[in-house]
């Protein structure tokens, strides 16, 4: 299996166009230590032709351009991108599929909510259903998915993706209609197992037999996810912010990681200490925000979580398992 990281930051990416922090003014000046970095997406293959998008970033148009495994083939229209797998409704997560529907097949795999957000929505009309075809995900429930051509005899289906529910909130978008947005119940996912806001991926290459996990997104760690990500090869994990107060401290917002639907790294309950006892081969932080330390290579906070054995994704970075 072969991932490359189309983008790495949350919403806004990294420098954010009306941010002025440290970071962004290091990022804009082209600072080697403070990488820029489009807004997060993932591409998975299994046999280098067939292709599928975790997420659509607000800059799918040009994370497509520079990456050439991507490119079409032959002299007309063709896209290697089989199917885009959503995990949830956010705006820096499927507003990419606007800049994917120029009469092209492939499959979106959504949670039903996501799949409700959408349709509500006028404009994702441009999504023609001629070409574009939608497909349910449910907590626990595999899904096979597979490359362009027929699998040989006897052999396993290519990717196998399954969903799970993660801790986390509805997009603060939607917040307002349905009067949501309390603090993340580390618990939410147990108590309502149906809740599907927020989802994570665990995604096997049977033939060779390995696994990688996808959570952009998680407001707490509880012990669903620690089940998940238990020896997985390749985990992607929320990495929004480095504190809980973080966006209060650089003076930008109110809100905290949690409320946001993301822990933090750092500190109590945060992903670095919850996760420390896991058998996980490669752990790579993705979604960073543009406050978040971590995303200058000289600072004290990323020399931390790279002790800790924690990777900082970057656009353009590959995996193969």
């Amino acid at each position: 299996m072969r991932i490359v990281v189309l983008g790495s930051a949350a919403g806004g990416g990294f420098p954010q166009w009306n941010c002025a922090c440290e970071g962004c003014r290091r990022a804009r000046a082209g600072d080697r230590q403070a990488r820029a970095r489009t807004q997060t997406s993932v591409a998975v293959s299994a046999d280098d032709k067939t292709w599928y998008l975790l997420n659509a970033s607000p800059d799918i148009g040009a994370q497509l351009l520079r990456t050439t495994c991507l490119h079409p083939a032959g002299n007309s229209r063709h896209s290697p991108i089989a199917g885009v797998i959503l995990t949830g409704a956010e705006v820096d997560a499927m507003a990419g599929l606007l800049s994917l529907r120029e009469r092209q097949p492939f499959v979106v795999y959504a949670p039903a909510s996501v799949a409700r957000t959408v349709a509500a929505n006028p404009v994702f009309g441009v999504l023609n259903p001629a070409f574009v075809r939608w497909e349910m995900l449910s907590s626990g429930q595999p899904v096979v998915i597979r490359t362009s051509g027929p699998p040989a005899a006897g052999s396993s289906a290519s990717l196998v993706v399954e969903a799970f529910a993660v801790p986390g909130k509805e997009p603060l978008y939607l917040e307002a209609a349905t009067g949501t947005g309390d603090a993340i119940d580390a618990t939410a996912a147990e108590r309502q197992p149906d809740l599907d806001q927020t989802i994570g991926l665990a995604i096997t290459a049977v033939e060779a037999g390995v696994r990688m996990v996808f959570v952009p997104g998680c407001g707490a760690i509880n012990e669903e996810v620690r089940r998940r990500i238990e020896g997985a090869a390749l985990l992607f994990f929320d990495g929004t912010v480095w504190q809980d107060d973080e966006l209060a401290t650089s003076n930008v917002g109110t809100r905290s990681g949690r409320r946001m639907g993301h822990v933090p790294m750092w500190g109590e309950g945060g992903s670095i200490a919850s996760l420390d006892s896991l058998n996980v081969g490669r752990r790579v932080f993705i979604h960073m925000n543009n406050t978040n330390p971590v995303l200058l290579s000289d600072s004290a906070e990323h020399a931390l979580a790279r002790e800790a054995g924690w990777e900082i994704a970057a656009d353009g970075a590959e995996y193969q398992l």
